[in-house]
């Protein structure tokens, strides 16, 4: 299925069919204010190990996922005092935090020190399906064989429509990776510098 949503007021209805394709175990392809995402209900075992084999990715290396607001993020993370202020004064926005995982995420979902990479992207349509499906989605970038990432839905759809059972097309986007953060032990450490601002890291 092919879908053409806008990014600034997605519509409802669409975002309801993308919601009950990830309540039956689907998988989608998604915009984030990065780039385009794959995903699936992080509670859908088989559908994440649907991802591992379209990503050709091994297990050990488990996938960030998108919660729908910083609230949302206890749920699923040990959120400090320290890491709500710095995550509060960034998010919505183009960044995951690495924090360690509450027992309400699956193993899949964490490496073995049992940390998990989360975002809120700045993205309505990403948020809104997170938001309505009760649940984080996953997200990883759509690339081509050689790794690198995609950001043409026409031509995501042509690669991917036989391995996936929707492609969401809202224009082009960033195209830059999200900048990584770990605040474990609120010891602030830049894993990866992408989009966004990390000035607040390094004073």
């Amino acid at each position: 299925m092919y879908l053409e949503l806008n990014s600034d007021n997605p519509q409802p209805r669409h975002i309801d069919t993308a919601v009950a394709i990830l309540k039956k175990g689907g998988v989608i392809i998604y915009p984030t204010d990065t780039f385009y995402g794959i995903g699936c209900d992080i509670m859908n075992k088989k559908a994440i190990e649907r991802i591992y084999q379209i990503k050709q990715r091994d297990k050990k290396q488990p996938f960030s996922f998108i919660c729908p607001n910083l609230k949302d993020i206890s749920k699923y993370a040990k959120v400090s005092n320290f890491a709500y202020r710095n995550m509060k004064r960034l998010l919505p926005g183009p960044y995951t935090f690495v924090l360690s995982g509450s027992k309400v995420v699956p193993k899949i979902m964490l490496t073995k020190r049992r940390t998990a990479g989360i975002r809120v992207p700045d993205n309505l349509i990403a948020t809104s399906i997170a938001q309505k499906l009760g649940n984080p989605i996953i997200s990883t970038s759509v690339t081509d064989p050689d790794g690198k990432a995609l950001e043409d839905p026409t031509f995501i759809y042509d690669m991917f429509n036989t391995r996936v059972d929707m492609v969401i097309d809202s224009g082009k986007v960033a195209g830059k990776p999200s900048s990584v953060i770990s605040l474990i032990n609120d010891i602030p450490e830049i894993i990866r510098y992408g989009a966004g601002n990390v000035d607040i890291f390094e004073q």
